[in-house]
């Protein structure tokens, strides 16, 4: 089961989910769960990711713009190589209070999986985002993700989990220990087009000297994933932060579009 979606109606629903992180970046670009799948071999999937933060950060720190009323259009492109291997490309755009769209950055994500073929009895792979951010929307302007992968569907039920690792390339976290920034998602078929899912995100700050619970970024995620066919994903999910660092409101819609190759019936 795929955690994503596909062309942004965040703009439309506007108003309700997750925080960025408060001093290092406006990280609410793609809140996602990744599943252990990839696109399939010949399969291109276009999405949109539309991130608005209804009450955020109010003051630019360390030169970095506030989060309040930012709405994040990140446009992704990722194509299936093979049964194992796919390869995505970001496009990442901020509306910020009171200007227009901005160019913040680009991202490319190659990621390996244990093809499902082989029938393991879960699923697992291996993502790598390596990319740039302007400084006005992220101290750090070089990064890259270390994510793996971990998921399984039993019945109607599935589960994710994704312990990220976010490490800084240039800018002043540089040669730091990697941030550990864990998400994971359960979620259950109420019907045949309809999935209800909780996901969670965190920003537990440097391996080396994990933060205190309340210093960190602790968000829930109510989301449902609707079914409006196999070439479509849909996801649309509103954000409950648990801690203060995180953004108090945020509203983030995922949707996709899946181009090429065989699609399966829907479920």
């Amino acid at each position: 089961m795929r955690i994503s979606g596909v062309i942004g109606l965040g703009s439309v629903v506007g108003g309700l989910l997750l925080g960025a992180g408060p001093v290092r970046a406006q990280s609410n670009f793609e809140i996602q769960v990744y599943p252990g799948t990839t696109v399939p071999k010949g399969v291109t999937m276009l999405e949109l990711h539309s991130n608005f933060t209804g009450r955020g950060s109010t003051t630019v720190v360390d030169g970095v713009l506030p989060t309040n009323h930012a709405l994040h259009e990140t446009l992704e492109l990722t194509h299936g190589f093979t049964d194992w291997l796919e390869i995505g490309f970001y496009q990442f755009t901020s509306l910020q209070d009171g200007g227009g769209f901005q160019y913040v950055g680009n991202h490319i994500r190659p990621r390996i999986a244990v093809p499902e073929r082989l029938h393991w009895p879960i699923g697992l792979s291996l993502s790598q985002e390596v990319g740039y951010a302007r400084k006005e929307f992220g101290a750090d302007t070089w990064s890259w993700e270390f994510r793996p992968i971990i998921d399984q569907t039993i019945g109607r039920f599935s589960w994710s989990f994704n312990p990220t690792l976010g490490i800084a390339l240039k800018g002043p976290n540089a040669g730091h220990s990697p941030d550990f920034e864990p998400s994971a998602q359960i979620g259950f078929d109420a019907t045949k087009r309809v999935n209800v899912a909780l996901e969670y995100y965190g920003g537990l700050g440097p391996l080396s000297d994990l933060e205190p619970l309340k210093a960190s970024q602790q968000l829930l995620v109510p989301a449902l994933n609707i079914n409006f066919g196999p070439e479509w994903e849909f996801n649309i999910g509103a954000g409950i932060a648990l801690t203060d660092p995180t953004d108090r409101v945020t509203v983030k819609m995922i949707v996709g579009r899946k181009l090429g190759g065989r699609t399966s019936p829907p479920k």
